[in-house]
């Protein structure tokens, strides 16, 4: 069990984002030691491919994203986990402007392969331009399979386990590893024939 998911780390993060919801200032700073660490652990993870010439410091990506989710006024949080879901989906945002903006003037040839096994999943190896077309496979995935999508996004820019996704989405850990096999099997036909087109 992780630590997004421990009983004893879950009750102090949940009890602190409902203090923080009902506009207790002094909340955000004890949230922000609380969760501080698993996610510099996300982020870590992320920005793990720095030998593909990754400009973005993991430290810079926690403080954007931490700012980021303690700037939204209208999240009704209801635990850590879904704290550490809608992190992801800041990391998945932050994440593509910056590649968006590293390769504004290169971009032009077609999607570069990307494979979505658990391996690379954790290692987070991936490069501007897969993190694009990952990003734009994401987008047309969620018009027609919007679970999929969110699952593959706490997956693969989260990090989350299945348990985690499957308390954060209020679904079952079955329907969760269903979801993301069919989503990933998706995605990787649509990459495969985007990097091939």
């Amino acid at each position: 069990m992780s630590q997004i998911e421990s009983g004893a780390e879950t009750r102090p993060v949940t009890e602190v984002l409902r203090q923080a919801r009902s506009g207790d200032q002094d909340a955000l700073n004890r949230l922000m030691v609380l969760v501080y660490e698993e996610l510099h652990a996300m982020a870590h993870r992320k920005l793990s491919f720095e030998g593909t010439g990754h400009t973005l410091q993991t430290t810079a990506l926690v403080h954007e994203a931490y700012l980021k989710l303690v700037d939204q006024r209208n999240v009704d949080w209801q635990n850590r986990a879904h704290f550490f879901a809608v992190a992801a989906v800041a990391m998945r945002r932050i994440l593509v402007n910056h590649a968006e903006t590293r390769l504004a003037a290169k971009r032009g040839g077609g999607s570069v392969a990307l494979s979505l096994d658990d391996a690379n999943v954790a290692a987070g190896e991936v490069r501007d331009d897969q993190l694009l077309a990952l990003d734009e496979a994401l987008t047309r995935l969620a018009q027609f399979n919007e679970r999929g999508a969110r699952v593959v996004e706490y997956r693969f820019f989260g990090g989350l386990g299945y348990d985690e996704i499957a308390t954060t989405m209020g679904l079952s850990t079955i329907t969760v590893r269903r979801a993301w096999e069919s989503a990933r099997a998706w995605l990787r036909r649509e990459l495969e024939s985007d990097a091939s087109g």
